[in-house]
């Protein structure tokens, strides 16, 4: 099969057909439309097969996260997704595999209404790189260097499932007829994060700093704390789980995979007290469930408190591609 057989599967399976889209997949390149009063939200990340998914992942789910990601980012800036590209790198021109992923990734860009409006394909190793665009109202993306001390620290949905769903799969080459339920939700939770737009947008004005969490919450919190020149405090008994990850693992393996296991792409963000009640009635009607975690100190660094209320050391930095 040629290249652009394969750009035209993707065409068909990803039509979505905006109206602010001119000039989409076919031309050198995509013309689009901003919104009067708005600004232009831009993220790009790359996955790569066997660091960002494991080699037998489907190529449905491949599809999917590699979308979710970008609209975690979107989230995380308090942005509205409008646009993507897609960049393929396949080891051979394979139709199934394009057919399946495209299809994973069309059902999400559906969910929140993204056109896919050019791309490329190349032969190499199996990788694939999106670039998504959103808008937000002029002058309220959230960024992470605005956390004060005195905020609190809180997180959308449940930590450590993603890492749970990861380690699972490593210690088996699939999941197979006799996997319980539990370990189908934390794979799942792997293969197909939610990116949190709704909570990204009800923070608006609201969250002081915000990031989603991707390369584990001790990490990206480090990240918010070295752009706002803060410190944060986090309690460990404060980290929400889900069912399915206490059922999975002991307490200690749950803790260690909440605060350096990656890939739940939750939102963490630091809130001024007086906006808290009003974050709390703007997440229930997201239907999101937000926990606080801990509070922003004028100690550098991020800080863990053990259910003794005495700091643990913490030695792990989460995930870095070049270490």
């Amino acid at each position: 099969m040629a290249e652009f057989d394969l750009i035209e599967i993707i065409k068909q399976l990803t039509r979505q057909n905006r109206p602010d889209v001119r000039i989409g997949i076919g031309d050198d390149a995509a013309v689009v439309c901003v919104p009067p009063d708005c600004e232009l939200v831009i993220c790009s990340d790359t996955l790569v097969s066997g660091v960002h998914f494991p080699v037998n992942t489907d190529p449905a789910d491949i599809g999917w996260k590699s979308l979710a990601v970008n609209l975690s980012d979107l989230a995380a800036m308090g942005a509205t997704p409008a646009w993507a590209t897609l960049a393929m790198t396949l080891p051979v021109a394979d139709s199934g595999f394009v057919e399946r992923f495209a299809k994973g990734f069309a059902e999400l860009a559906a969910a929140w209404e993204v056109d896919l409006v050019g791309g490329d394909t190349t032969r190499g190793p199996l990788s694939i790189t999106v670039t998504a665009h959103g808008f937000v109202p002029a002058g309220q993306a959230i960024q992470r260097s605005g956390a004060t001390v005195g905020d609190a620290v809180y997180v959308t949905g449940t930590l450590g499932d993603a890492a749970a769903g990861l380690r699972i799969l490593q210690s088996a080459s699939a999941l197979g007829a006799e996997s319980g339920a539990h370990e189908r939700f934390v794979v799942t939770r792997l293969n197909r994060p939610q990116a949190r737009i709704g909570a990204g947008t009800a923070l608006r004005e609201l969250a002081s700093a915000c990031i989603d969490i991707s390369d584990g919450l001790l990490a990206d919190l480090g990240h918010v704390a070295s752009s706002s020149a803060v410190g944060i405090e986090i309690g460990e008994d404060c980290l929400p789980q889900s069912t399915a990850l206490a059922e999975c693992f002991d307490a200690e393996t749950r803790t260690g995979l909440q605060m350096w296991g990656g890939d739940d792409y939750e939102l963490a963000f630091t809130i001024a007290e007086a906006n808290v009640e009003v974050m709390r009635e703007a997440m229930e009607r997201q239907g999101c469930r937000v926990s606080r975690i801990g509070r922003v100190i004028d100690e550098p660094g991020v800080h863990v408190l053990d259910h003794n209320g005495r700091r643990r050391p913490t030695t792990s930095k989460g995930w870095d591609h070049f270490k």
